[in-house]
């Protein structure tokens, strides 16, 4: 009875928030002491840190050793509907639901709080580097998300997602001015792009 006593406790985090193509993910994850010690010991850290590589050694890792994972994430057309902050929140609460067992507390990483979450939550700025439990979620929901879009870029090869997953780059939006943007680009995150080409 005592370990049902012991608060579970998830960290949450985003990836692709700023991406102009595809979904944006969310990684939720819970760790015990234990495993938390080998993932430190494994090199795991805030995500935007460590290699591909590294993180691809991770994955396989984290999800061995966390006591729970769950992944989550919102649709571009999700995101030009409800906006980026709330389908943001959408992907994260899919992830949390996603979880073995509703956490007692949940660590968000960031300044905004999870407004779609009805339980305790605190708000951890630059959380990935400070929470094992929200550095393992940003490498899952780095890795997964990166993986969707490498498949993507086969599917829409005019784009070059493979080089930038997304992102606002020169050659992106070069692409886009000329081939137009795809039914997966997020339409809301590119208007001034197509402002700026029609004045």
């Amino acid at each position: 009875m005592e370990i049902q006593k012991q608060k579970i406790i998830a960290g949450v985090d985003e990836v692709g928030r700023g991406s102009w193509f595809g979904p944006v993910f969310a990684g939720a994850v819970v760790l015990s002491n234990t495993s938390t010690t080998k993932l430190i010991a494994e090199g795991l850290a805030d995500s935007k840190t460590l290699t591909p590589r590294k993180r691809a050694h991770l994955v396989p890792i984290i999800k061995s050793q966390a006591s729970s994972w769950g992944l989550g994430q919102a649709s571009s057309k999700e995101i030009d509907e409800l906006g980026i902050r709330r389908a943001t929140e959408t992907a994260m609460l899919r992830a949390l639901q996603k979880l073995s067992h509703k956490p007692d507390l949940v660590l968000v990483d960031g300044s905004l709080p999870l407004r779609l979450w009805l339980g305790p939550q605190e708000n951890i700025i630059k959380g990935d580097s400070k929470y094992a439990e929200i550095s393992a979620a940003s490498v899952i929901a780095k890795e997964a998300r990166d993986e969707l879009i490498k498949r993507l870029a086969k599917i829409f090869p005019e784009f070059g997602l493979e080089q930038h997953v997304g992102y606002g780059t020169k050659k992106h939006k070069g692409a886009i001015l000329k081939q137009g943007p795809s039914r997966l680009h997020r339409i809301s995150f590119l208007k001034k792009v197509l402002t700026k080409n029609n004045s």
